[in-house]
Formats: C-alpha cells, structure tokens, sequence
C-alpha cells in the first residue's frame, strides 16, 4: 500500500510539476521598422526592390519622374547666365587707363632724369606726376564703378541661382534611395503609379539584431537591470529549443495589463512590465514569432 502512495505522490509531483512553465516571461519577437515615402510629386517611373529583399544604405532603389524639374531648371540656368552676362569686364575696361599710366610713368621718369641733368624744368617735373595721379585715380574711380555694377548683377543673379539649388534638391529627392540596410518587409506602391510627398512606398527593418518584446512581473521587475544578460529559448524541431544569448536594453517605468497574447510565468499577476531584450539574429528568428526568457543563471551564459 505504501509502494503505491508513493507512486501516487510521484505522478502527482510530476504532474505538479510539468504545469510550470520553465521560464520566467515570455514576448514576441518585432523590430525597429522604418516606412520610406516618397519625397517627390509624380509618375514612379522604377521601384525596383521586392518583399523580402535585402537593401544596403544608400542604395538607388527606383526614381519618379522629374522631367518638369529638368526642363524648370534648364530655364532658370539660361536666365541665370543672360543675368551674369550683363558683368563688365573690370580688367578689359580698365586695361585703356593701365596702358596710359604705364605711359605716364615712364615720361615721369624721362622727366625726373632730365631735371637731374638740367635738361627740364621742375614745373615739367611737376606736370608728369601730376599726370601719373590723375591716371590712377581715374583707375581706382572706374574700378569702384564697375565693381558696384557687377555687384548689383550678382544681386539680381542669387535669386535664379537659389531657385536652381531648390530645384537640384528636388531632383535628387525624385531618386528613390535606401537610407538604412535592411530588409524590405512590406511594399506599398508600384511602378507606374503616382506619388505624392509623404507617400509610403516600403516599409523596411534590419533583422541583423531582433527585439524580444517581453513581460515581467512586479515580483521580477526589482531585479532586473539594463545590459543585464538573459537567455531566450525559442521553438525548434522535435519539441526542443533553440537557446540565444540576449541583451536587456529598456524595461518600462510603467505598468500595464497583460496582454492577450502573452502568458507570464505568475497568471495571478494582472500588471505586467514590459521590457526589449536585443538578440543577435541567425536568420531564423522572424518578427511575431514568440519567445522564452528565463533570467536565473543568465548572466553565466557565454
């Protein structure tokens, strides 16, 4: 009678004991996931990416036409240079007067020479130099003349050239371009179609690295901290599991129910704390799948 109490108690123990879950909180994988829209107006002429597709940073993806743009820009560029063409040519107009005062002074010099020896007059002396400083004021006068005319055309001219900077900018915004590397999981939007500024055309995520997206009790929540190692187990073949080493990055301040989905290690627990757990991905975690955490011993886990 004894034998079977025990074994009684044995199954019972077993039975006990395989309701209890062997980890300590439980979440479903996502990621960071970035929507890239359209920067532009018009026809997407390319967008040539597929779901699923791995990108790279700044790689050219497809383009929306910018003909308009080009055409825009082409006639800001004919005015501009009608504009700048209007310019004097300080050097050519003032090449005239350089000539004369090189001239002049060499006759200055004839003349001082001759004065030295007698052979002119100091008032001859006086009317060569007076020569030379009239030349080179008249120089100065033209130059600040056409220095102020050519700066005024440079004034009219900056607006054209901030309209053609603005129209550059649009056309680089008409080339579709990947900003982070990922993979593409949703796209919205095909060629042929027409876009507007704000238009979603992919949604993309780096799956490199994965997020747990976990949920803890108040009893836990003391003792878990930020950087803290823990071990994630997720479903594998055979009813076994795939066991991964991950990184607490963010556990909330706040408090909140549990959700539907999510089963924590206490059910009398009604508020949960959520946390992200950083997992390195081999490829085969995929977002919603759900995962196990268990903290004990974790930070012993190489």
């Amino acid at each position: 009678m004894n034998k079977i109490n025990s074994i009684m108690l044995a199954i019972l123990f077993a039975s006990c004991t395989a309701d209890q879950p062997d980890y300590d909180a439980m979440g479903t994988f996502e990621a960071v996931e970035t929507i890239i829209s359209a920067e532009a107006n018009g026809v997407i002429k390319a967008l040539e990416i597929q779901e699923g597709q791995e990108l790279r940073s700044g790689q050219v993806v497809g383009y929306i036409d910018s003909s308009q743009l080009v055409f825009q820009k082409q006639r800001l560029q004919s005015q501009l240079e009608a504009v700048l063409s209007k310019r004097p040519d300080v050097a050519a107009q003032v090449a005239a007067l350089q000539a004369q005062l090189q001239h002049a002074i060499r006759e200055q010099q004839r003349i001082s020479n001759m004065v030295k020896a007698d052979a002119a007059t100091p008032k001859q002396l006086d009317d060569a130099n007076t020569q030379v400083t009239v030349i080179k004021r008249q120089i100065s006068a033209q130059q600040s003349t056409l220095g102020i005319t050519s700066s005024s055309i440079t004034k009219e001219a900056d607006p054209l050239t901030v309209q053609i900077a603005q129209l550059a900018d649009l056309l680089a915004k008409s080339r579709i371009v990947n900003p982070i590397n990922g993979t593409v999981l949703v796209k919205y939007a095909e060629a042929n179609e027409m876009a507007t500024v704000g238009k979603p055309l992919y949604k993309i995520a780096d799956l490199s690295t994965i997020i747990l997206r976990a949920y803890i009790t108040g009893v836990q929540y003391p003792q878990l901290r930020l950087n803290q190692t823990v071990t994630v187990l997720v479903d594998a073949a055979n009813g076994k599991y795939r066991e991964y080493r991950g990184v607490i990055e963010w556990i909330s301040d706040k408090a909140e129910f549990t959700p539907k989905t999510i089963q924590t290690k206490d059910e009398r627990e009604n508020l949960v704390y959520a946390t992200k757990i950083r997992i390195k991905n081999d490829g085969l975690l995929k977002i919603g799948m759900y995962g196990e955490v268990k903290f004990s011993g974790s930070d012993n886990k190489q």
